[in-house]
């Protein structure tokens, strides 16, 4: 059946083409398995919360009539502006509109947050883009540029939130500097999500062609009930398409957990037991109440654009497995800056076992992709990154480096995780800090981070390690646990070339010094070279000689010492550096490589001289077999089914002859194609 619905009709109908619902909530109440939801053009201020399920073969699909013109919003529009004096106006907003949730009242809040700043999760939007909250009135009377923010002239539209608590009303003060707010189009975030069930298990739903924004999502960690401004909240089966998603005040999409009241922001509520700790303790109690490939995750998101959102734009833990992440377009994630801690990146993944990430384009985010625990059987395909860092303007303090990103963190993982065919253009291509990850045909401009570094809890005078979980091959099930040996890592067919280092990050990297801290070393040269001192694997063997290593002169050492590593294949431009133990790197001192990206009328395009330089296939075909297993799972680097991988095609298809190049593409006619 075929349900309508259409905002623009004076009274709701029976959901009849010839007389639809008003609100896609009256269409999401009546929808049953095989159902059809055609949302027409218009605005629809509401949070859609879907009662019925699909099924695998009889899903349900909610479709705008026309793509991006049907937009589901979480605000409210505020009209009566009231001058105070110069440009500084207030409204008053009677508390009745928010029902049980006053995202004014409700505070930014959860585990590993870092609440320097008092945030609230509303928001106020001047022509749809988020103001700067601030603390006081006299912040607003007299703003001041952001020294952190990714767009400072914007930061000084300023706003400030009270209670008259006598009166039920929350009072808003905000300076619109030029701007007449009774003349411009300023709301205000009402509601929490705008597209997301309330129950758990409504899955194989299908979203598709819609605008989404302005929620007043919470802070999404790990040990929390995640929520987003749209998602399955704990289900199976979802695809989310062709949807533009925008300033949600956390995260855009969620593919996250579900509430584990034992266990919600346990280590912020209750301090005595590590977060880390509280995160297995998550984990395993998933584990027996339903965590499993049956039930939940098999999502796919793709062909979204998803920008301007504080946290995420797309967030996740448990609940993202065996999920496919394609052709998505994420850009300007935690841009101003207002919201700080371990949780941010437009693509923030825990647990993407047997997740494929492919031919998305992610760039200035404060952390392109981060992966962090239990990255099993993960593989990043075909990806661009670029401007994943920080600010040009930016200027280094002592606190800076809980800013710094880079395209792709690999956190406390296991592996098998798989990078191949990505354009890495940002100052730090991959923090490392992590194990069983292999690199294969990507052209990678930045540094490696965090090599052998960043694997503890942090405690300063005793040792921490943090020990994560990994599974049985392709399944949810815990296997076992250990902390982080490192190396086990992979290097085959890449192209290093070194840019030029920004001011702002050689700052950076000044003021933290040589090594950094226990958690970044800020390294920005790039190369292979930070595994200097790892053993190859036939020195790592000849460790365990004898009865259980027993005839090695380090016994006992080799079972909690780095693991080995592998490299062959890869060039090197512009200085970029190679592992002492590769035998083949080349090592190009006599051309300089110029690389950048730019966008052109009709997409992005890679701008190099480098295939003028690379005119010779030496390079032989990688495979499955050739990439070995992850040392802890035992498991080889494959297709979620178990399949083997041959790396016979480039980034975007071309085929591989017997012998090939280096990096992403075939050749320089492939290099010229536009890549998003």
């Amino acid at each position: 059946m075929i349900i309508y619905v259409d905002a623009s009709v004076i009274q709701t109908g029976n959901g009849t083409k010839e007389n639809p619902f008003k609100t896609i909530q009256e269409a999401a109440a009546k929808a049953l398995p095989g159902d059809e939801v055609i949302v027409a053009p218009g605005l629809y201020r509401e949070a859609v919360n879907p009662i019925h399920a699909g099924t695998a073969d009889k899903r349900i699909t909610y479709r705008s009539a026309i793509k991006g013109q049907a937009h589901i919003t979480g605000s409210e529009a505020v009209k009566d502006w009231e001058n105070v004096e110069g440009t500084v106006w207030k409204a008053v907003i009677p508390n009745g509109i928010f029902g049980d949730y006053n995202p004014f009242t409700t505070l930014v809040s959860g585990d590993w947050f870092i609440a320097t700043f008092i945030a609230h999760t509303g928001d106020v939007y001047l022509n749809e883009k988020s103001m700067y909250e601030v603390t006081t009135l006299d912040k607003v009377k007299n703003p001041q540029k952001s020294t952190i923010s990714w767009d400072p002239d914007f930061s000084v539209y300023t706003w400030y939130a009270e209670q008259d608590e006598a009166n039920n009303q929350t009072i808003i003060y905000a300076n619109f500097h030029e701007k007449d707010p009774n003349k411009e189009n300023v709301e205000i975030s009402v509601r929490r999500n705008c597209f997301y069930p309330e129950s758990e298990g409504i899955g194989y739903i299908t979203l598709s062609g819609f605008r989404i924004s302005q929620a007043a999502t919470q802070w999404a960690p790990p040990t929390a009930y995640q929520e987003g401004m749209v998602g399955p909240h704990w289900s199976k089966g979802w695809i989310i398409e062709d949807c533009e998603i925008y300033e949600s005040k956390c995260s855009g999409i969620s593919l996250g957990k579900y509430l584990q009241p034992e266990n919600d922001n346990k280590w912020l509520k209750w301090k005595y037991k590590d977060g880390t700790q509280t995160e297995r303790d998550c984990i395993c109690q998933a584990s027996y109440e339903g965590w499993d490939k049956e039930h939940i995750g098999s999502h796919i998101v793709r062909r979204c654009e998803i920008h301007d959102c504080g946290q995420t734009g797309i967030v996740g833990h448990l609940g993202g497995v065996f999920s496919v992440i394609e052709d998505n377009h994420i850009h300007h994630i935690n841009n101003k800056q207002n919201l700080a801690g371990a949780e941010i990146g437009g693509i923030k993944m825990h647990a993407a076992i047997d997740v494929i990430f492919r031919r998305n384009h992610i760039h200035n985010c404060t952390r392109g992709l981060w992966l962090d625990w239990q990255a099993q059987g993960t593989r990043v395909t075909g990806n661009l990154f670029h401007d994943n860092a920080l600010p040009n303007d930016f200027e280094a303090g002592d606190d800076a480096v809980t800013s710094v990103g880079e395209d792709i963190f690999v956190e406390v993982s296991h592996g098998p995780t798989l990078i191949d065919h990505n354009i890495l253009l940002s100052d730090r291509a991959l923090k490392i800090a992590t194990q069983g990850v292999a690199l294969v045909h990507n052209l990678i401009c930045g540094g490696f981070v965090s090599v052998g570094i960043g694997t503890d809890n942090g405690a300063p005078d005793i040792p921490s390690p943090r020990y994560t979980p990994y599974h049985t091959k392709h399944g949810t099930q815990v296997a076992g646990f250990m902390t982080i040996l490192h190396g086990d890592d992979r290097f085959y067919n890449n192209i290093f070339v070194q840019k030029p280092i920004r001011p702002c990050m050689q700052d950076l990297a000044d003021l933290m010094g040589n090594n950094g801290n226990m958690w970044d070393d800020c390294n920005v040269i790039t190369g292979t070279f930070k595994f200097n001192g790892y053993p190859t694997f036939d020195e790592w063997n000849r460790q365990f000689e004898g009865y259980c290593g027993m005839g090695s002169e380090t016994t006992g050492n080799c079972y909690y010492d780095h693991l080995p590593v592998w490299a062959s294949g890869n060039l090197y431009f512009n200085g970029a550096r190679a592992w002492e133990k590769e035998t083949d790197a080349v090592t190009d001192t006599e051309h300089t490589v110029d690389i950048s990206v730019e966008e052109k009328e009709d997409g992005w395009y890679l701008k190099t001289n480098l295939y003028d330089i690379i005119k010779e296939e030496n390079d032989g075909i990688i495979s499955t077999e050739t990439l070995g297993m992850a040392f802890e799972p035992e498991q080889k680097y494959e297709n979620p089914d178990g399949s083997p991988i041959i790396f016979n095609q480039d980034f975007f298809g071309n085929h591989r002859d017997v012998k090939t190049v280096a990096g992403p593409f075939t050749d320089k006619k492939a290099s010229e194609q536009k890549l998003f």
